[in-house]
This record gives structure tokens, C-alpha cells and sequence, in this order.
């Protein structure tokens, strides 16, 4: 995600020390700069709010039931952390229930828990594991903000970083895909409601470029928007049987100046040395020019991860 916005200049090196110098922290699934912790420390101490996903008087009981587990948590990495989830014993006396997915994990629904309500806080990973601490070892010490004013703000980054985003969506555990009163309101011709924008970007020049994006990356995150402005159909296939995938197991939405042109099916064989291009899929006629500005981008991606080019064109 970051290379295909930054370019091979970015080294992830650099992020693993911002992680290490805690400038840097996980929270809600994204790594954030340290200093934001303050605007959702108002969230934290009055979590769940009745806005909360799901059912919030339901976590209450369960959380109510198992304090005794959570003492023990806290206690545990108060003397021994950073642990992982698989070190820290299931002292639970009220299983976690679900529709089948979070069953028995009852050590982990309780540290997701409470990093919602700022107990705890990944503090980096080990063999592909979170290591959770407390939070008052990981997130700076930072006085809550007005809980109004921490959303309008966040809505206004939102915005931002997006460009144009409905007032409302559908909610998501993380980083929401709305961004309230925040902009001003628009129109988008052909599609139905309303949307807000952030003139700031309204009359600044634009200067196009190819790119590869994560499935992942915030343009195309949302997929309901990525639809609605980009008429782009796209999904992450790697659940699917081999055979009824149309665009590979983790296809790449390729961007060209301010159009989603197609996928990229493409695999990287570290063990063999090659990232291995499987198909280019083209939405629409690629002109000469889109094709080098395309083909430049995936040759910059196998050099960026040193890998030898195979496959492409």
C-alpha cells in the first residue's frame, strides 16, 4: 500500500522504527501518529456507546461476567508484557458467543475489547502474533477531547484524504466510511442521493499517474463508493475456488490518471526470485501510453521487492 503511494523511495524499514519509537501506534486496525490517540480517548472511556456495532448491553454482561479474567489480563501484562494472545491463560467463566467464527476465542474477544475501551494496545507482533501491553505503555498520555469535536475533526481528515464520500455508509468496525456534516454538499450526476466534498480540492490542479493499488488502499476500500464514482467492479477473489475467480486471488485495482482501468493478477514467488505476472485485466482499450505507464509500474513493484520480472505483457 505504501510503496504503491510513495514509490520505491519508501523503505519499510523506517516504518518499523517509527513503530519501535511508538511515533507511530496501532489502533482499530490502522497505524496511526501517536498524537491521534487523543482524538479517540473520548471513544475509549465511554465505550460501548449506545452507537457501538452489535449489541453493546450484550458486551457489558459478558465483560461483567469475566472481570476476573480481565484482572487477570491486566495483571498478567502489567508484570510480564508484551505477551501474545496465546500466552495469556483463558480464565473466562462465560464463553464468548457467535455465529460460529469467534467461538472459544475467548482471550481474544476480550483483548479486542479492551483496546476499544483503552485498557490495553498492540504493542508490535512476534512470529505473526499481536503482542498486546497496556495501553498506558504503548499510547501517549493525552487528555480526552470533546467527543463531538474528535469526530468533526476525524470526519474533516476523512474527507480529505478521500476527496468526496457520502455524509453516511455503512458502518464498519475500524475507520468508517462516512464523513458526516464535514465539506460541503454535492451531486454526483447519475447517481442517486448525496455527497459531500472537500472544496479545498475543488480548484487545485491535477496531474495524473499510474498506480497499483492494495485492495486494501482507501480508494477502493469502500466498494460501494469505488462503484458509484468509478463504475468499478472489483473483489478480493482468494476465497473463492480457483476456477470461478475472474481476476486472480489477490488482483491489483491499476489506476490510470483518474480512472480504475482493470487488475492486475500478479504473485510474488520470494522462494523462486520472480514476481510472476500472471494477466493484465483491461476494463477498457489501453491506449500505447497507458500501456508503458502500466507496464513501468510493475517492473518498478519487482525491482521495489528485488524480485525478477516474469511473465509481464
Amino acid at each position: 500500500m505504501l510503496w504503491s503511494r510513495l514509490g520505491s523511495a519508501y523503505e519499510p524499514a523506517e516504518l518499523r522504527d517509527l513503530v519501535d519509537q511508538q511515533r507511530l501506534v496501532e489502533l482499530r486496525g490502522f497505524l496511526r501518529p501517536a498524537d491521534d490517540v487523543a482524538l479517540f480517548r473520548a471513544e475509549m472511556d465511554a465505550w460501548p456507546g449506545d452507537d457501538a456495532p452489535g449489541s453493546p448491553d450484550g458486551v457489558r454482561a459478558w465483560l461483567r461476567a469475566n472481570d476476573r479474567c480481565r484482572q487477570d489480563v491486566l495483571e498478567l501484562l502489567r508484570a510480564d508484557g508484551p505477551l501474545p494472545a496465546s500466552r495469556i491463560p483463558d480464565t473466562c467463566v462465560r464463553p464468548w458467543r457467535s455465529t460460529g467464527w469467534n467461538d472459544r476465542r475467548n482471550v481474544q474477544m476480550l483483548l479486542g475489547l479492551l483496546a476499544q475501551r483503552g485498557e490495553v494496545a498492540i504493542a508490535g507482533s512476534e512470529k505473526r502474533e499481536k503482542l498486546w501491553a497496556l495501553a498506558s505503555r504503548v499510547y501517549p498520555d493525552v487528555e480526552a477531547l470533546p467527543l463531538a469535536e474528535t469526530r468533526a475533526t476525524r470526519d474533516e481528515r476523512r474527507l480529505r484524504a478521500l476527496g468526496i464520500a457520502r455524509a453516511s455508509a455503512t458502518a464498519r468496525p475500524d475507520e468508517p466510511d462516512h464523513v458526516g456534516l464535514a465539506g460541503e454538499p454535492a451531486v454526483v450526476e447519475g447517481v442517486r442521493g448525496e455527497w459531500r466534498v472537500d472544496p479545498a480540492t475543488l480548484d487545485q490542479p491535477f496531474v495524473g499517474r499510474a498506480a497499483l493499488l492494495s485492495p486494501l488502499d482507501r480508494l477502493v476500500l469502500d466498494r460501494k463508493r469505488m462503484t458509484e464514482i468509478f463504475e468499478f467492479h472489483y473483489q478480493l477473489e482468494m476465497y473463492k475456488p480457483a476456477t470461478q475467480r475472474r481476476w486472480g486471488y489477490r488482483a491489483l485495482p491499476v489506476l490510470h490518471g483518474d480512472r480504475l482501468v482493470g487488475k492486475l493478477d500478479a504473485t510474488a514467488d520470494v522462494r523462486a526470485g520472480v514476481l510472476r505476472v500472471t494477466a493484465l485485466h483491461r476494463d477498457v482499450p489501453f491506449t500505447a501510453a497507458m500501456t508503458a505507464d502500466v507496464e513501468r509500474e510493475i517492473a518498478d513493484l519487482a525491482a521495489w521487492l528485488e524480485l525478477e520480472l516474469v511473465g509481464a505483457g
